[in-house]
């Protein structure tokens, strides 16, 4: 038995049109979407009823992948709680990025908050936290040549 690849990351959204337009904003690419529903997605999620839409984006190498999932019933009670960076769980997405200040800038002015500045790691990496819709935490970073 051998582990070969993580093959996506899953976020469940409730506004699917913002957080696609992030992540497209970002760099990604559209690989592929639709809707989903009936028993076999109910017996996938251990849930009853569900209905879905989703969106795999990918980068353009292919090397990550990142599925958005919008789950119209069953609905969720709780709503999006809004974590800290070291709120126990998975808590952020890692790119690496190339021109880290533009990327940065770029999410500025789109809105999207930016954990402090943009710093330097033991002279190896250019590292930031940005906070995208719905709390989406991505850390950039660019290796320092």
């Amino acid at each position: 038995m051998k582990i070969q690849r993580i093959d996506h990351v899953g976020v469940i959204v409730n506004d699917l049109a913002a957080a696609k337009a992030f992540f497209l904003d970002f760099g990604l690419e559209v690989l592929g979407e639709g809707e989903m529903e009936g028993k076999m997605l109910d017996r996938i999620v251990g849930l009853n009823d569900a209905r879905t839409a989703f969106v795999m984006l990918g980068t353009s190498d292919g090397q990550a992948n990142i599925e958005l999932v919008k789950y119209y019933s069953p609905p969720d009670e709780q709503g999006i709680r809004p974590s800290l960076a070291n709120t126990p769980g998975i808590r952020h997405i890692a790119f690496v990025v190339e021109d880290i200040e533009a990327i940065v800038a770029k999410l500025k002015k789109r809105g999207m908050e930016i954990f402090g500045e943009i710093q330097h790691f033991e002279g190896s990496y250019k590292l930031c936290y940005v906070r995208g819709p719905e709390g989406i935490i991505l850390e950039l970073a660019e290796q320092i040549k």
